[in-house]
């Protein structure tokens, strides 16, 4: 069996941002007109410090700001492209991906596989994953992965797997998340959560690697069946006479019994897949969650550590990329990883939909 390493990562980020004081603008003029036509209940006003408080969220970065701010329209306006036109996501993949590649040192034609890992997919098919593969110039294979918040952890587990087999020697994995159009930005409780983002991980065998490497010493993942948290997207809706502007079409989630059931969940997983390896809390260096919650990951921090951790220990980016689903942890991994000495330990953990969690132990060599 092969050891793998993680060489290489990248962070595609849009340029436009929305603040809190923008969001809530826009939703309480919109949430003003649906009123005074008679709305039933009414809708009531948002607030930056209802948004912060209930998140740790103080901005989030978009693809298209000018959609979702309009309050006529309340969602982004990203045009279709021709067939023979990079897809959004790709695009967003290749920026990431080149980053990554860059970092590690790597040559895309080096690279056997491509494993697209997101939360909504553009398109049915072909996956987005062959079409990063044709830009990019990548060598062997590419398929797409939905595990939603979890995607990217699932998606390190499957390259890890096969890398340590020796069916390949190196893949991308790539996380490009569209959060801005699955989110309803009409409903107050979730209209502040999400924002987009493409992540991107280099994995390799490791005596392939020629640079700063995180050796991964082992992955974990799980699966639990929940509606606490759906979309009811998908391709059989035009059979279901079910094309009008629904509710349940959009991201939906019961908050408080996702808090309640998924802590509880990840907490126990952390700590199961650490013993399992013989891991101590005081060996985490450390964690890389899931960034949806400021509340949830302190949660966890606690349960894990068995204290208060510091914001070192524990970095948060939601606060300026909200909730971006599969590429929170990446992101956090990426801007927060170049400090650790050889020898440190780190843990990426994400968690969400399914439900799903999982985590990746990684030591830096």
């Amino acid at each position: 069996m092969n050891n793998v390493a993680v060489t290489g990562s990248g962070v595609f980020t849009p340029r436009q941002v929305i603040t809190n004081d923008e969001l809530v603008a826009a939703f309480n003029a919109y949430a003003d007109r649906r009123n005074a036509e008679g709305a039933d209940p009414s809708i009531p006003h948002s607030s930056s410090e209802f948004i912060r408080s209930a998140s740790g969220i103080e901005q989030r970065f978009v693809l298209d700001k000018s959609g979702v701010l309009d309050p006529d329209r309340m969602y982004p306006r990203l045009p279709a492209r021709p067939d023979d036109a990079p897809s959004q996501m790709a695009e967003m993949a290749v920026a990431a991906a080149t980053d990554a590649l860059a970092q590690a040192g790597v040559d895309a034609g080096a690279v056997d596989a491509v494993i697209c890992a997101a939360s909504n997919h553009e398109r049915a098919y072909p996956a987005i994953a062959i079409e990063i593969q044709e830009l990019l110039g990548t060598g062997g294979f590419g398929f797409d992965m939905n595990v939603a918040c979890s995607s990217a952890t699932f998606g390190i587990q499957a390259a890890a797997d096969m890398i340590r087999a020796g069916s390949i020697e190196r893949a991308l994995v790539v996380n490009p998340e569209i959060c801005s159009a699955h989110l309803e930005w009409r409903d107050r409780d979730c209209h502040f959560i999400f924002g987009d983002v493409c992540t991107a991980l280099v994995l390799e065998r490791e005596d392939l690697a020629g640079g700063d490497r995180f050796l991964i010493e082992s992955t974990r993942c799980a699966t639990q069946f929940s509606n606490n948290i759906r979309n009811n997207d998908g391709f059989l809706r035009r059979t279901r006479d079910a094309m009008d502007d629904r509710r349940d079409m959009q991201f939906m989630q019961n908050g408080r019994k996702v808090f309640k059931e998924v802590l509880p969940m990840v907490a126990s997983h952390i700590a199961d897949h650490m013993a399992a390896e013989g891991w101590q809390a005081d060996d985490l260096k450390r964690m890389w969650l899931h960034q949806a919650n400021k509340s949830m990951n302190d949660f966890i921090g606690r349960k894990v550590l068995g204290r208060v951790p510091t914001p070192e220990e524990q970095p948060n980016i939601l606060q300026d990329y909200a909730n971006t689903s599969s590429a929170g942890s990446i992101i956090a991994f990426a801007q927060h990883s170049a400090d650790l000495q050889p020898g440190d330990r780190g843990l990426i953990c994400s968690f969400g939909a399914g439900y799903s969690v999982g985590s990746v132990l990684l030591t830096r060599v």
